[in-house]
């Protein structure tokens, strides 16, 4: 089984002081950084883009989990990788063809992953598994920080596993919306390996970033 990785998300971060909240995660045991972009279209919200990204990167040395909410997407991949992103993570709904954003990561020497939300089949995707890095479940609608865990996701967790064990892949099954202390349990027995959260880490025991890491990873 691989190890648990948190992947906090910067969503619930302190905006005005974005680049030392990143340093305060990497010091707290964060294991990559979740980077939430929303374009208003996609999605009904607008966060950060790529100048933001490029100035982020220089506050450490993590992987940047770029999340990419943004349609059409495939134009764009380009500019976020060039300012610093690590795994590009898209939604088949945002691109008129998934096979050609996926070549299109790949060329930039980039790792590959695909997020798929609550009323998204995997079968859209079950034929390209052995071309991804990292499945990316929602188990929220995307859009907004905070919103309440879908339980319904631990069936899609648990089908994603069971395919990914008979055909002996090996990419990551990341699970983000509403990750909290009493669910990060069951979502790690239903097979995932990284979770997302935002309002846990930044926001429980009084803002103890390292003590609802450590928590979150023991679970």
């Amino acid at each position: 089984m691989k190890k648990i990785q948190i992947s906090p998300s910067i969503l619930s971060a302190n905006f005005s002081q974005l680049g030392n909240e990143i340093k305060r995660l990497e010091d707290s045991g964060a294991d990559m950084i979740h980077i939430d972009v929303m374009d208003g279209h996609f999605v009904p919200n607008l966060t950060i883009g790529p100048p933001v990204i490029k100035a982020l990167r220089n506050y450490t040395k993590l992987p940047f989990d770029v999340h990419l909410m943004i349609a059409p997407v495939h134009k764009c991949i380009k500019d976020y990788a060039n300012a610093g992103a690590d795994i590009i993570t898209i939604h088949p709904e945002a691109t008129d063809n998934l096979v050609d954003s996926i070549n299109h990561i790949r060329e930039l020497k980039k790792k590959i992953g695909i997020s798929l939300n609550p009323n998204t089949q995997i079968s859209i995707i079950s034929h390209l598994l052995d071309q991804i890095d990292l499945v990316l479940i929602m188990s929220v609608f995307p859009g907004f920080g905070g919103q309440k865990f879908i339980p319904n996701a631990l069936n899609k967790i648990k089908e994603l596993k069971k395919i990914k064990d008979k055909k002996n892949l090996s990419f990551d099954i990341e699970v983000d919306g509403g990750i909290n202390f009493d669910n990060s349990k069951l979502v790690i027995e239903a097979g995932a390996n990284i979770l997302v959260s935002g309002t846990t880490i930044f926001k429980n025991n009084k803002g103890d970033i390292k003590k609802n890491i450590d928590t979150l990873k023991s679970s």
